[in-house]
């Protein structure tokens, strides 16, 4: 068993105000991606514009929030927010989904583009390159905080954490970062200039996250207030089932309708 590195959330607190590392690291996220998309935009002399590029971020990142905290709602907490709505608003005390977020920022980006008569597609190509930084960076907040843990196990790498009780656990949190962040940032980077058709990256980023996240549900513990939901199954599992499939009819769909890259 490995000893659990117990750090501290909070970076630093000033009063009642505090720089969390989980916050810091989807802002570091979001950086990182906004300055790989706008190095891309330079190189392939690509018809975005910084100003377009800013304005389509704040939309991205506002999109993500409100999806991300609905969509907890919605799949994983709707008994409770039923009997107590104004705790549909209590953000800083978390909840918040991925699939919702992904949702929200899709909305998001789609109207953005609609509105300033930008290629959808192209804009989701070059955000999906990226996103996965940001994903990875995300599991790492939650491996610092010691949520989101795995299933009870009995593996050398097998972790105590701080709320996951007595018994050693998966570091899941750990197997998202690599899977979702590292390995996903690998493939998509290296297929980003090989692909022929508009949409392809994206379609190729749903299509993979699906599979791995639902991989890694096998390994993660259920959320308490719902559990397995379908047989064997969680609900990440179910809604990751969905992308994959989504994945996959995009990508076809993609390769044989979407205009060429140029």
């Amino acid at each position: 068993m490995i000893p659990y590195p117990k750090i501290d959330p909070e970076i630093i607190r000033i009063g009642p105000l505090a720089v969390r590392w989980y916050g810091l690291m989807y802002l570091l996220g979001f950086a990182a991606s906004y300055l790989l998309v706008w190095s891309r935009v330079r190189k392939r002399n690509l018809p975005l514009s910084r100003e377009f590029l800013d304005t389509f971020y704040a939309f991205l990142l506002l999109g993500l929030i409100i999806g991300a905290r609905l969509g907890y709602v919605l799949f994983y907490d709707l008994s409770s927010s039923l009997q107590h709505p104004l705790g549909i608003f209590a953000v800083w005390q978390g909840g918040m989904s991925f699939h919702g977020g992904l949702i929200g920022s899709v909305l998001a980006g789609i109207w953005c583009c609609k509105r300033y008569q930008k290629d959808p597609w192209l804009a989701a190509d070059l955000v999906s390159v990226t996103a996965p930084i940001g994903l990875g960076l995300g599991r790492l907040g939650n491996f610092i905080n010691g949520e989101l843990y795995g299933r009870t196990t009995d593996v050398p790498w097998a972790m105590l954490f701080p709320g996951g009780g007595p018994l050693p656990r998966h570091p899941s949190q750990l197997y998202e970062l690599f899977l979702e962040g590292i390995v996903l940032f690998a493939v998509l980077w290296t297929l980003k200039d090989r692909v022929r058709r508009t949409g392809m990256i994206t379609a190729l980023f749903v299509l993979l996250y699906g599979l791995f996240r639902s991989f890694v549900e096998f390994f993660r513990e259920p959320d308490p207030q719902l559990g397995f939901i379908a047989g064997p199954f969680t609900m990440g599992q179910v809604l990751s089932a969905t992308m994959i499939v989504l994945g996959a009819l995009l990508l076809a769909y993609r390769a044989a309708r979407g205009r060429p890259v140029s």
